[in-house]
């Protein structure tokens, strides 16, 4: 059954989702403080993969993403992205690896949909705790069938988004609730799927994107994945803007 959820960009206006597709991009590391990478952000697609990621045992016990602390650290101040959000990619994007490796995710389209949804966890002064929680929660409007807005009446009696007549969108990747209910997943080892931590979505928003598009290594499965995500033109093109930065180590 499609789970389609409707969500806002930058958690501003609700649309519903869509995406683009590319080319694969080296990545541009720069070093030293204060240098700003000036390298211009490519028009491929799908996006770049970005900085590889070190080899990690996806199956250690508890938040299994810390093991990613020094490549996430390496690039956080350049990309403008908290470690720990990093780390929750890049983990999302390796466990993909594993268990859907002809999807290819990258985690550059991973962090790219964050940006667009939340700022990494960080809307209106939200901020993402050591162990991938995002407090306040970040919840959306009320998806009423407002202008602009799809009506989705309550399908979890208010458990997850706390209102008990409309769904509304939930967390760092604006999940709403049925969507949620079908897909979400525990990705820090706490033995809960939260839509409010940043561990669980990004994982999450994975195994989603590789359900719908399937190999998101070229321009057909990345664009039909990022359509059933949002099926929006103007919320795709953002998306893959920033995922292309974040490929050659530019804040987007």
């Amino acid at each position: 059954m499609r789970r389609v959820r409707p969500r806002k960009a930058d958690v501003g206006s609700t649309v519903t989702r869509v995406g683009l597709l590319g080319t694969a991009i080296a990545l541009v590391l720069l070093t030293g403080c204060g240098t700003t990478n000036l390298t211009p952000v490519p028009d491929s697609m799908p996006p770049g993969a970005g900085a590889p990621l070190p080899v990690i045992d996806l199956d250690a016990p508890g938040r299994s993403a810390i093991q990613l602390s020094t490549w996430a650290k390496e690039q956080s101040d350049v990309l403008g992205i908290s470690q720990v959000a990093l780390e929750a990619y890049g983990y999302a994007a390796a466990v993909l690896a594993r268990s859907r490796p002809e999807c290819g995710i990258g985690w550059t389209t991973i962090a790219g949909i964050a940006s667009v949804e939340s700022r990494h966890g960080t809307y209106h002064g939200a901020k993402v705790a050591a162990d991938g929680k995002v407090s306040p929660p970040i919840r959306g409007i009320a998806l009423d069938g407002g202008p602009d807005v799809a009506h989705i009446p309550d399908t979890d009696q208010g458990k997850y988004d706390g209102d008990p007549v409309y769904d509304r969108a939930m967390g760092p990747f604006q999940f709403i609730p049925e969507t949620w209910q079908h897909w979400g997943v525990d990705a820090n080892g706490d033995g809960i799927a939260d839509s409010d931590n940043i561990d669980d979505a990004a994982l999450t928003a994975a195994r989603y994107l590789c359900a719908s598009g399937g190999d998101l290594t070229g321009a057909p499965g990345w664009q039909q994945a990022l359509m059933t995500y949002n099926q929006s033109a103007a919320y795709m093109n953002k998306v893959r803007y920033r995922a292309a930065a974040y490929s050659v180590g530019r804040e987007a």
